[in-house]
């Protein structure tokens, strides 16, 4: 699989080319005055959940040609700021959202034949491995959702792009929404995980990870969790045709981060998320781990 990120080192913008290995150095480019969101278009990147490795592989090497090299050591890894996926400089060109409730094991006789779409915030609302997560004071009772992510850009035409996924925690105010239904929106507004890493390739069929919920330097929760198209009651080409249709989500240079939805979550075990709670979520297929502490502000 093909991957890409953006990061800060010394002051300057750099990007990488695969996923980074804990404890090992950090290979790293000079981002210099590079697009990548206007390289990711320009390379043909579909519109329709479909990335051609080919194309993907040969857009890296477009990038990395003629570029130094240049390599963090593993005890300096600190040093080193990562970036959401393609996030702008603008934070107001992007917007985060989600579906809720696609996943098979949550459809029952109830289930519409469109997921609920929720929207999450604007581009300050992503924060990656290491930065907490906020939820709002009067949250009720709050979990964790391991997700798969869609990113898309919208190019010149106002079409949305497709361009890859990463993974994500989706943090929610379920206690909210299961006290009154109509409240999906207020919900939704926590700050949302995400990694920093970007696969340019269709979205995976199978994700299957674990999750972990430490207190005061404790395990207090783990359970495991299964997402991924095969996992999704609905199909994934209809719920984003269906979303993009509508005009006001097509505004030229958006770049679009949504959550396709997940499996069962540490509330659906009884247990209750607290201030200051660390949550690991390890997407184990894709050796992708998201670690935030959650926060009550």
């Amino acid at each position: 699989m093909t991957v890409l990120f953006e990061c800060v080192h010394q002051g300057e913008r750099h990007f990488g080319c695969a996923v980074p290995v804990a404890g090992a150095p950090l290979h790293l480019y000079p981002l210099g005055d590079e697009d990548l969101r206007a390289r990711l278009l320009a390379a043909g990147i579909s519109a329709d959940l479909a990335v051609d490795g080919d194309g993907a592989a040969a857009l890296v090497a477009a990038l990395t040609e003629g570029r130094e090299r240049r390599t963090v050591p593993a005890a300096e890894r600190d040093t080193v700021t990562f970036r959401p996926p393609l996030l702008p400089e603008s934070l107001g060109d992007a917007l985060v959202s989600g579906f809720m409730q696609t996943h098979n094991v949550k459809a029952d006789e109830t289930t519409q034949s469109q997921p609920n779409w929720f929207f999450k915030g604007l581009g300050e609302t992503l924060k990656v491995p290491g930065e907490p997560l906020a939820v709002p004071p009067d949250a009720v009772a709050v979990c964790e959702e391991a997700e798969v992510v869609l990113v898309y850009v919208t190019d010149e035409r106002g079409v949305p792009r497709y361009v890859g996924y990463t993974f994500g925690n989706d943090l929610t105010d379920i206690g909210r929404f299961k006290r009154h239904n109509g409240h999906l929106s207020y919900a939704k507004l926590c700050d949302s995980g995400v990694a920093p890493w970007l696969f340019l390739d269709a979205p995976p069929e199978s994700v299957t990870g674990r999750v972990r919920v430490e207190r005061d330097g404790a395990q207090a929760w783990e359970g495991t969790f299964t997402t991924g198209t095969k996992a999704l009651y609905y199909g994934l080409p209809d719920m984003m045709s269906e979303l993009f249709s509508y005009t006001p989500l097509r505004h030229p240079g958006r770049v679009h981060y949504v959550y396709i939805g997940a499996d069962r979550s540490s509330f659906h075990a009884g247990f209750r998320m607290a201030d200051r709670d660390r949550v690991e979520i390890g997407f184990d297929t894709h050796e992708v781990t998201l670690t935030n502490t959650v926060t009550w502000v």
